[in-house]
């Protein structure tokens, strides 16, 4: 068994648009889905390299469509948008829940340089 933390609690909330999960070591986080969706850990998006990663614009109103397990290690979401490739480890979703605030801030900044909506 792991010491690390492990997800107890998993909730989409559709109407507010984003996955509340909790830990086992009492950790709460809610996620923005477009923060799941920009943030997805997808190849699509990530690229292979971090120069390569991808600025996903118009996103805002993005819904969760799917959520199946992977293993004991992760969840792949799927999107209204189509997209589906992306595997979602515990500890990945943990990272997005404890930064949320500053990656959804960044990702504006990147969009607003961009000449891009979310």
């Amino acid at each position: 068994m792991s010491d690390r933390p492990w997800p107890t609690r998993l909730s989409f909330k559709a109407s507010d648009s984003v996955l509340d999960i909790a830990y086992d070591d009492g950790a709460r986080y809610v996620i923005p889905f477009e923060l799941l969706r920009v943030e997805s850990p997808s190849a699509e998006v990530q690229g292979h390299s971090p120069d390569q990663k991808k600025l996903v614009p118009g996103k805002s109103n993005v819904r969760v469509t799917a959520a199946d397990t992977v293993g004991r290690y992760a969840v792949r979401l799927s999107f209204d948008d189509g997209h589906d490739s992306g595997i979602f480890s515990w500890d990945y979703l943990r990272e997005l829940g404890e930064n949320s605030d500053a990656l959804l801030s960044a990702y504006k900044d990147r969009l607003k340089t961009a000449g891009l909506a979310r």
